[in-house]
């Protein structure tokens, strides 16, 4: 059987003297593996870079199997952002989450639509760390993990928001955290959608998000902790301040 499809290239790694293994992103077979015959040569290698967007045609035996791709280039991202220390962190963390995370040939294409989104906005968009916040707040929902920031958990109310729980997920208003408010997770507006994000509200988002991932879904993972690249990318972006 075979499929064509077009998706976004996750990992590589070499396979024998001259094949590779890449894993994909696509919308509707979710992350998929496969073998690339020439994948480690020197015309392949440079296509395969995490990232890039391909052409790609799956074929195997049965579907249960690895199977072989091959595949065309159709843009890459790497080049584009090879000089930018910055861009090249949070397009490490965006591949390590989605390979990490996402159930192996499921289809989540409301979050493939997104994730091409945001490594476009690698090369094009200066704030495109707001975007990569609101990301992650999107991978957590496809994953069952979705944070309810609509009103607060304790009294129902719209108003004010400024903290999360960090055991059901839920807002909580600032004059009803009490004395409970520092052992709840920071609620910037920026999570909210509300205005722009100053660096520190960025980084509290990133703490908020990054307690349900390491919490709620790397257990779920088989206790594993997250990629380092996502460690990177929050240290890269602490470092401009």
């Amino acid at each position: 059987m075979d499929w064509r499809e077009e998706g976004t290239l996750l990992t590589v790694r070499r396979h024998g003297e001259s094949a590779a293994i890449i894993d994909v992103f696509t919308a509707t077979r979710g992350r998929h593996a496969g073998v690339v015959r020439g994948g480690a040569g020197r015309r392949l290698s440079a296509v395969l870079q995490p990232g890039a967007q391909l052409d790609l045609t799956w074929r195997g035996r049965l579907e249960d199997q690895l199977g072989s791709f091959t595949v065309e280039p159709k843009q890459s991202r790497s080049a584009g952002v090879r000089g930018d220390r910055l861009a090249l962190a949070g397009l490490n963390a965006l591949t390590a989450l989605l390979a990490f995370l996402l159930p192996e040939r499921e289809p989540h294409p409301r979050l493939y639509a997104m994730s091409v989104s945001m490594f476009d906005a690698l090369e094009t968009e200066p704030d495109w760390p707001l975007a990569y916040l609101h990301w992650e707040l999107a991978l957590l929902e496809e994953l069952g993990f979705g944070l309810d920031l609509s009103s607060c958990a304790i009294t129902g109310s719209r108003d004010d928001l400024a903290f999360v729980s960090p055991r059901t997920g839920r807002a909580v208003a600032r004059d009803a955290a009490g004395d409970w408010a520092d052992r709840l997770l920071p609620l910037p507006l920026c999570m909210l959608g509300q205005g722009p994000a100053t660096l520190s509200e960025l980084l509290a988002g990133l703490s908020t998000t990054g307690h349900f991932l390491e919490n709620r879904i790397a257990p779920a993972m088989g206790d594993r902790p997250l990629p380092p690249a996502r460690h990177r990318l929050i240290e890269t972006i602490a470092r401009l301040r």
